[in-house]
C-alpha cells in the first residue's frame, strides 16, 4: 500500500493533472493521493498559493484585490475545462472564496482559510478527474481524514491521537485523496503548516496508515548531491538515509520540506522521491539505514541569509548560568536561533537573517552587553552556511582535512565550523559572495 504526494509543478496546468492520473491508474497500491496547490507552469508564472496570500492580504487590508481573484478562478477554470470536468467545480471555488469574505474570522485564522483553497481544489479537481477515468475516487477532507493539530504561529502541530484516526482511512474503499497543507484544530478551526507543508501531509498520512512506501512526486529525476544550478549534471543520488536527507533539506534542498520526513522517519516507513515527468526513472530512496561505504558523502547543500553573533568573555566556562542567560535573552525577544558553537571564552549564535530585523539586533546586542558584560560582541551579516552530508563521517579518517583544504583552494576564508552532535554533518560559515567558489571546489573534491 502506497501514499502518493504530488507537489505544485506536478499538477501546475490540466497536462500535467492527466500525468498525474495515469501514474495512479498504472498503480493500484496507490491508495492515498495527498496533492499541493497549482504550481508555476513557466519561470514567470505565479504559484496559486502565492496569488491566494496576495488576494487575502489585499481583501483583509481593504485594498483592491479584484486582479487577483480574477486571475486565480482563470487558473482553475481553466484546468477544470481542459479536463472537460463539470463547470460546477468552478463555482465552488467561487463560492468557497466569497464564503471566507463574507465570514468574521481573525486576521491569521482568515488567511489560513485562503491559502488552503489552493491544496483544497486541487484535490476536488483531482478526484472528479480520477472518477472520469474509470477509478473509484473520492475527496476527503483533512478533517474527516483525522488531522487534527494544534496551531501554532510557526505552522500548525499534529496532536499525536490524530494517528488513531488516519488508521481507518484504511477500512474506506477506493482511492482517497487528500488535499496537503492543513488541518483543524479540535475546535474545528483551520490551521495551515508551515510553507510546503503538504510535504507534511503525505508523511503524516503514511505514517498514520502504516503504508509500505511514501511515494513523494516532484520535477527532478532523482536527488542531486548538489544543487543543478551550481554543478551542471550533478551525481544523482540513489539512496540516503532520513537522517542525511533531513540536514541537506535544512540547509537548502528544496526537493523536500525539512520537517516532512519526520512523521515517516518515527514510522520507519521508506520515502521515495520520484519525477511526474518521468515516472520510470527509479528516482531516490530514502530509508531509515544503508550499508555504508568508503565514499560517505552523499551531498553538499548551501543557503544563505545567516547572522553571526559572536560574543567574547574571558573566564566565559567557569560562570556559571552565562549561556542560560544568553538563551533566555533571545527567547524573551523571541528569536529564535540556529547554531551556537562555542569554545572556552567565546561563542558564536548563528541565526537566520528573517529573524533578526536591524531594529531586533540593536535591542538584543544591546540587552547582551548589559546583562552578560562581554568583552566582545560583534554582528556579521550576510553569512552563508555550506553543509557536507554523510553517514559514517565520523569513522572516515580526513574528511575535514579534505572540506577545508578545498576552501582553501576556492581562496574562502572559514568564518566559522561546527560538526553537529549528529555526526552526519559538517557546517561552514563563510560569506555569501564565495558561495558558489566554495560548493564547486568541494564538489570536485569529495565527487570528482
Amino acid at each position: 500500500m502506497k501514499v502518493a504526494k504530488f507537489g505544485g509543478s506536478s499538477l501546475a496546468d490540466a497536462n500535467q493533472f492527466q500525468k498525474v492520473g495515469t501514474i495512479i491508474k498504472e498503480d493500484p497500491n496507490r491508495k492515498f493521493i495527498i496533492v499541493s496547490a497549482p504550481g508555476k507552469r513557466h519561470e514567470h508564472d505565479f504559484k496559486i498559493t502565492d496569488l491566494l496570500i496576495q488576494l487575502g492580504d489585499a481583501f483583509i487590508n481593504k485594498e483592491k484585490y479584484k486582479s487577483y481573484y480574477i486571475t486565480i478562478i482563470d487558473r482553475f477554470s481553466k484546468i477544470i475545462s481542459e479536463l472537460k470536468l463539470p463547470e460546477q467545480l468552478t463555482k465552488e471555488i467561487e463560492d468557497q472564496i466569497k464564503s471566507i469574505m463574507e465570514s468574521d474570522l481573525e486576521y491569521d485564522n482568515m488567511m489560513n482559510c485562503f491559502k488552503a483553497i489552493g491544496e483544497d481544489s486541487s484535490a476536488k479537481i483531482l478526484s472528479a478527474y480520477l472518477q472520469t477515468l474509470g477509478l473509484d475516487a473520492k475527496y476527503v477532507n483533512p478533517k474527516d481524514a483525522g488531522i487534527i493539530v494544534k496551531n501554532d504561529k510557526n505552522g500548525a502541530q499534529l496532536i499525536p491521537e490524530s494517528f488513531e484516526a488516519i488508521y481507518n482511512l484504511r477500512e474506506q474503499e477506493g482511492i482517497l485523496v487528500i488535499p496537503g497543507f492543513f488541518g483543524y484544530t479540535e475546535d474545528g478551526i483551520l490551521a495551515t503548516f508551515s510553507r510546503g507543508g503538504s510535504d507534511i501531509t503525505g508523511s503524516i498520512i503514511a505514517a498514520g496508515v502504516k503504508a509500505n512506501l511514501y511515494e513523494n512526486f516532484t520535477d527532478v529525476n532523482a536527488v542531486y548531491a548538489v544543487n543543478p544550478s551550481i554543478i551542471k549534471d550533478p551525481v544523482e543520488i540513489k539512496v540516503l538515509t532520513y537522517r542525511e536527507m533531513r540536514e541537506l533539506s535544512y540547509a537548502g534542498f528544496s526537493v523536500f520540506h525539512d520537517e516532512a520526513l519526520i512523521p515517516a522517519f518515527n514510522a520507519q516507513i521508506p520515502v521515495c522521491i520520484k519525477n511526474t515527468n518521468n515516472p520510470s526513472a527509479k528516482g531516490t530512496m530514502i530509508v531509515a539505514n544503508k550499508e555504508l561505504n568508503d565514499k560517505c558523502v552523499v551531498g553538499i547543500a548551501s543557503d544563505t541569509g545567516f547572522v553571526s553573533i559572536y560574543i567574547s568573555k574571558f573566564l566565559m566556562n567557569r560562570e556559571l548560568g552565562f549561556g542560560r542567560k544568553l538563551f533566555q535573552i533571545l527567547e524573551e525577544e523571541n528569536v529564535s536561533f540556529e547554531h551556537a558553537p562555542s569554545g572556552i571564552d567565546d561563542m558564536s549564535i548563528i541565526i537566520r537573517e528573517s529573524q533578526l530585523t536591524e531594529d531586533k539586533e540593536s535591542i538584543i546586542v544591546e540587552r547582551f552587553k548589559n546583562e552578560l558584560q562581554p568583552d566582545t560582541v560583534t554582528v556579521h551579516r550576510d553569512l552563508a552556511l555550506i553543509m557536507v552530508v554523510g553517514e559514517g563521517m565520523k569513522e572516515t579518517i580526513g574528511m575535514a582535512q579534505t572540506a577545508t583544504t578545498a576552501l582553501g583552494e576556492a581562496k574562502v576564508n572559514i568564518e566559522m565550523i561546527n560538526q553537529g552532535s549528529s555526526e552526519v554533518s559538517m557546517m561552514f560559515g563563510i560569506k555569501s559572495d564565495g558561495l558558489h567558489r566554495a560548493t564547486k571546489s568541494l564538489y570536485e573534491a569529495f565527487f570528482e
